[in-house]
């Protein structure tokens, strides 16, 4: 379990160093300082707080899951299409400023951390609750993301 969650912890923040890298100057970006912005829109010191949590929540659900789960391959391409939207999301919205993009990504993304919630409710139990803090933060920063569409 140990060696499984030190490699989900390095595997999920270098998917956030990843993200970062294309993100132009993210939150403190003249472009996304512009943007009108939905008046929920926290501070930015609560982004990266949150992602940390996150990861850190998401890398436990995958150290315990890679244990109880029985189909791991499904698992790993569950994992991975997770990996991709999450990365990918940060250079649509801000390195390219497509926000509707940025929101179809962030929707998917939503409606995959979702499915994994529901699939693997019976195999892993409450630990799949280590899934809420992503999908209460995808919730929010989906409303984000479309606030900025509608208002931009």
């Amino acid at each position: 379990m140990f060696v499984r969650l030190i490699a989900f912890l390095l595997i999920n923040f270098f998917a956030l160093y990843l993200g970062q890298l294309f993100t132009d100057g993210g939150v403190v970006s003249s472009w996304y300082s512009n943007l009108n912005k939905a008046p929920w829109t926290p501070p930015g010191w609560v982004f990266g707080f949150s992602w940390t949590m996150i990861m850190l929540c998401f890398s436990f659900f995958m150290a315990y899951a890679m244990d109880l789960v029985k189909d791991q391959r499904r698992l790993f391409l569950i994992f991975g299409i997770q990996f991709l939207f999450n990365v990918g999301w940060n250079p649509t919205f801000f390195y390219f400023n497509n926000i509707l993009a940025g929101l179809i990504i962030i929707l998917l993304l939503t409606a995959l951390v979702v499915y994994m919630l529901m699939a693997y409710k019976k195999e892993l139990g409450n630990k799949v609750l280590l899934l809420l803090p992503y999908i209460i933060w995808l919730i929010i920063a989906t409303s984000l993301n479309a606030y900025a569409l509608v208002a931009n």
